[in-house]
């Protein structure tokens, strides 16, 4: 088992590429449109965006291939899209029409195209991941399962026996955990004693923390240990340290508005366009732009046949 703690990605050289900002601003505009159509009432049932959490698909859709089984959790729309950059078909499946992913019965949180599976239920995934880890090893050796899950869903005893299997058999499964450090509306700290560290660490898993924002340190820090996972079957779980702008489901975040706004501070996008004003801001206008033009579009189509509106 090794623990890795030195943290190059906690540095920032924003050497980015157009395709990777532009990415990331689109799943920025997408979320924010999804909470607006979410107000305006044209949105069933609940929807939890990823704001502030944009950079960590977008850091990893180059070391996950097709091939790969990718589970997602209830705070997936960025998941989905840096895997298949498909805002309509996303869009149509959260509003029920014509031409979504599920035909609208999966909504926000529930969606299934390919090797691609996304649920609200907190802790699923693990053990599903771990079952598909186990088939790829034995079947189809070089692919990997990931399952992104949360900081609070290490309140599940599922995630233990998953990682428990996966130490035992030494399979191919990547455990992405999204640290947010809040918990629906709990801080962290006061609901999770000890670390995602020591909790890898006592099963003997490898183990690496990611604190930074800048996507080609990140890959760079990353592809060496992924591709461990894919060589030698060996599970891995990564951290990051994020930040969650957004409420938890809508319009339900109890955080004060200095937490919030310190928060900020520490947005990927905040660091961007501080080193790039111009070019920022010329992505983030084509990119809402187009998401504008994809609201609109999905809009006018006619309902799924077994969409639940």
């Amino acid at each position: 088992m090794v623990v890795l703690t030195a943290d190059p990605a906690a540095a920032t050289t924003l050497d980015i590429a157009e395709d990777d900002l532009e990415l990331m601003l689109l799943i920025r505009s997408f979320e924010t449109k999804v909470l607006d159509l979410f107000a305006a009432g044209k949105i069933a049932g609940t929807t939890h965006t990823c704001l502030g959490q944009e950079y960590i698909p977008v850091a990893l859709r180059t070391e996950i291939t097709d091939g790969d089984y990718l589970f997602s959790n209830h705070r997936g729309h960025g998941h989905y899209l840096a895997r298949f950059q498909d805002c309509h078909g996303l869009l149509a499946e959260i509003l029920g029409r014509v031409g979504a992913v599920c035909n609208g019965v999966g909504g926000s949180q529930h969606i299934l195209r390919g090797r691609y599976l996304s649920t609200g239920v907190q802790g699923e995934s693990v053990p599903v991941a771990v079952g598909a880890a186990m088939r790829l090893k034995r079947t189809e050796p070089g692919c990997i399962a990931v399952a992104h899950i949360g900081d609070g869903t290490w309140g599940e005893g599922a995630v233990y026996e998953g990682l428990n299997m996966a130490a035992l058999w030494q399979l191919p499964l990547l455990v992405v955990v999204e640290n947010n450090g809040i918990s629906q509306s709990t801080p962290t700290t006061l609901n999770m004693a000890g670390s995602v560290a020591g909790r890898a660490r006592a099963f003997g898993i490898d183990y690496q923390l990611v604190t930074g924002t800048d996507i080609e340190s990140i890959r760079s820090l990353l592809a060496p240990l992924i591709n461990v996972v894919r060589k030698e079957s060996r599970p891995l779980v990564v951290e990051f340290r994020t930040v969650r702008l957004g409420p938890h489901s809508k319009g339900d975040d109890t955080r004060s508005p200095a937490e919030l706004a310190q928060l900020r501070q520490q947005d990927w996008a905040v660091h961007y366009e501080d080193a790039d004003p111009e070019r920022f801001s010329r992505v983030a206008c084509r990119t809402a732009a187009y998401i504008d033009d994809v609201v609109e579009e999905v809009e006018r189509r006619t309902p799924a046949k077994w969409a639940v509106l």
